[in-house]
């Protein structure tokens, strides 16, 4: 009898046992499973746009290798594209044809103003320094400034001087080449598009070879484009001197459509910062825009854009 009982005790414990190990391995699977499902993106594929800076086809090339490393890290396909111009991929992402794209300051504006886009995170470059070498400060920054530039032995000596002067500048809607130069000049009483005369050029480089060769006497440049043109020009920083510096201007973004996820939105963030930390995404992204490296974002830090634009509004 004594013999009987234990070997029924053995059997409970054994019994027993085996349905603790089957519960358990069940709620593992269960907890795997769950895992899957929450690391899946509502996105089933990732479109990416990026807008021309530099030759299409060279540009396109240099692009195509993100397509590998964000698919990678999201899981889905990723397919990456140039558009025509900025104003098309706007539109693109308006009607989700697009649903990345990386934008400008005054491009995102317009996007989140029209269709509701959203910025997650902002491009971070080295900054520079301002004591007319174009050297970098060491330091990783958000934003960027304009710079007005004349020749080292121009007559303009303040930015009152402009007036009367030719003024190499870019299109209307870009920040540095326009906008915000142009915006606190006006606050200084300096109204350059009524008593000055605007050359609009295509290129900051070319903006500053045109001061350069004296085609115009003073010219509205990111900080410090002549860095662009200091290998084929190596005496710019010589023969030109900076005139005035303006406020911080944000830097390009990477921006969703509306439509896509919080969930999706933040996976995106999570995998650009990780791709960015890495020396292949690093050499990606300076192959594309000379950034060198991510920050996260929000709205609120483009209000300054959407102020200078007012007062530009206003002028014309």
């Amino acid at each position: 009898m004594k013999k009987f009982l234990v070997a029924a005790a053995v059997f409970v414990i054994v019994i027993g046992g085996f349905f603790a190990f089957t519960m358990g391995g069940k709620k593992s699977d269960s907890s795997q499973s769950s895992s899957k499902t929450e690391s899946k993106m509502d996105l089933k594929e990732l479109n990416v746009q990026f807008t021309p800076s530099i030759n299409s086809g060279t540009l396109l090339a240099k692009a195509k290798p993100l397509e590998t490393l964000l698919s990678k890290q999201l899981g889905i396909p990723v397919h990456v594209s140039l558009s025509t111009d900025t104003n098309s991929m706007i539109e693109a992402m308006g009607s989700k044809k697009i649903d990345m794209g990386f934008l400008s300051p005054d491009a995102y504006v317009t996007a989140h103003k029209q269709y509701g886009t959203k910025v997650i995170l902002q491009s971070t470059r080295y900054g520079i320094k301002d004591d007319n070498t174009g050297g970098s400060t060491g330091k990783l920054v958000d934003h960027y400034k304009s710079m007005i530039i004349v020749k080292k032995d121009s007559n303009i000596k303040s930015a009152k001087d402009l007036k009367g002067k030719k003024i190499a500048v870019q299109s209307p809607t870009s920040a540095a080449g326009y906008v915000y130069p142009i915006d606190e000049l006006n606050r200084k009483g300096i109204n350059v598009i009524k008593d000055s005369t605007l050359v609009q050029i295509k290129g900051h480089d070319q903006a500053v070879l045109s001061v350069l060769n004296g085609d115009t006497d003073a010219a509205f440049i990111f900080g410090d484009a002549r860095n662009v043109v200091k290998k084929d020009q190596p005496d710019v920083f010589d023969k030109t001197r900076i005139l005035y510096t303006t406020d911080n201007i944000p830097n390009d973004t990477i921006s969703l459509r509306e439509g896509v996820s919080s969930a999706d939105s933040k996976k995106i963030a999570e995998a650009m910062k990780k791709i960015a930390k890495t020396d292949e995404g690093k050499q990606i992204l300076h192959n594309i825009y000379s950034w060198d490296g991510v920050s996260d974002s929000k709205d609120a830090n483009f209000d300054t854009v959407r102020k200078h634009n007012q007062q530009i509004e206003k002028l014309r």
